[in-house]
């Protein structure tokens, strides 16, 4: 996929016509607008001089997307509870998830703006979603911030949809679905740990009293998140459960250095089929942790003996998760380079063993 952004310059023109870019979003969406304003209207961020921005839209989009998502996973998941509808709901609708869609299916490219800095934090996360596997579904974050602009955007778009077919919630859903696969899933959220269900477990493992508040002030709802009486992190947003998921993440991430290190073997991953060596498994350990935000691998030496001629080594690693660190050491090897290597095979399979990937 190449990059292509809409420069801001002087005579505040972009590089596409904004009728272009409506026949291209039309297009990508598989709907042809009665009213092609609504579409310009969604498509133009505030910084845009004398044109309408998407601030409208994006406000009746927040709400259209949320019921639309609501009525699919209610329908789709018949015995599920609230809580796990509401983490289903939270994880389709949030910034991260739409602005992923937005990168998917190439909407990013069709954003109206005139400031520079805006190119700059959707091309570093464009690459950094292309850098990582494919387009799976990531839940909880990536490697880069998703910026917020293209989640309104995708809002925005809904929203315009939304009123070209007289508020029609079925027809709406039916056009917009697509941009929103994949539709994460109940096993999707169970492979990968809720930050809020991990802060609890991590804080009880630790001995220590998580407090989680909310509150409204407006439209902004802030959750703020409180360890033995101290605030940790705090995060403001439109939707109450994307605040306190936000606060949660920011939270994991102060605490991980103080939480425990738990040691993992190779009983961890003994039910996986297939030899524990994995061809450049430091490099693929590397990334899983730039995806996911956890701490790099640090690698030691554990063993090192023997002479020149008849070296051994075992090395182990560890890596920064939500719950701890998680220490992995590997099978005895001659070279120090092939022990590093099977200290991160193992982690992996043991990461894998475990649904933490």
């Amino acid at each position: 996929m190449s990059l292509k952004f809409a420069t801001p310059t002087n005579s505040n023109m972009t590089t596409t016509t904004m009728e272009d870019s409506v026949t291209a979003v039309e297009k990508i969406i598989g709907y042809t607008f009665k009213n092609k304003k609504l579409l310009e209207e969604a498509l133009t961020h505030t910084s845009y001089p004398e044109a309408v921005s998407y601030e409208r839209l994006e406000f009746v989009g927040d709400a259209a997307l949320g019921l639309a998502i609501s009525n699919h996973l209610f329908l789709t998941y018949t015995s599920v509870d609230p809580r796990q509808l509401s983490l289903l709901r939270s994880a389709n609708v949030s910034t991260e998830k739409l602005a992923r869609a937005a990168v998917r299916y190439g909407l990013y490219r069709y954003v109206r703006h005139n400031t520079f800095s805006i190119d700059d934090n959707i091309r570093e996360f464009v690459e950094a979603v292309e850098k990582e596997n494919g387009f799976a579904t990531v839940v909880y974050g990536g490697s880069v911030k998703a910026p917020k602009i293209l989640a309104d955007v995708m809002e925005s778009v809904a929203a315009a949809v939304y009123v070209d077919v007289d508020f029609d919630l079925k027809k709406l859903w039916v056009i917009i679905r697509g941009l929103l696969e994949p539709i994460v899933t109940l096993d999707d959220l169970e492979q990968t740990p809720q930050p809020v269900t991990t802060l609890y477990e991590s804080c009880q493992k630790s001995g220590k009293v998580l407090d989680i508040r909310q509150c409204r002030d407006g439209a902004k709802s802030t959750a703020s998140v409180y360890v033995d009486g101290e605030l940790v992190a705090s995060a403001s947003s439109d939707q109450r459960d994307i605040a306190k998921l936000d606060a949660v993440k920011i939270a994991l991430q102060k605490l991980e250095p103080v939480l425990p290190t738990i040691p993992m073997t190779s009983d961890h991953c003994a039910d996986l089929d297939g030899p524990f060596e994995i061809k450049g498994a430091k490099q693929k350990l590397y990334a899983i942790c730039g995806m996911k935000k956890w701490r790099k691998p640090a690698y030691s030496t554990e063993k090192d003996q023997g002479n020149s001629q008849n070296k051994t080594y075992v090395a182990s690693v560890i890596i920064g998760t939500p719950i701890g660190r998680l220490k992995m050491l590997g099978d005895e090897k001659s070279r120090l380079k092939d022990a590093h290597n099977s200290a991160a095979s193992l982690m992996i399979r043991a990461l894998q063993q475990g649904k933490y990937i």
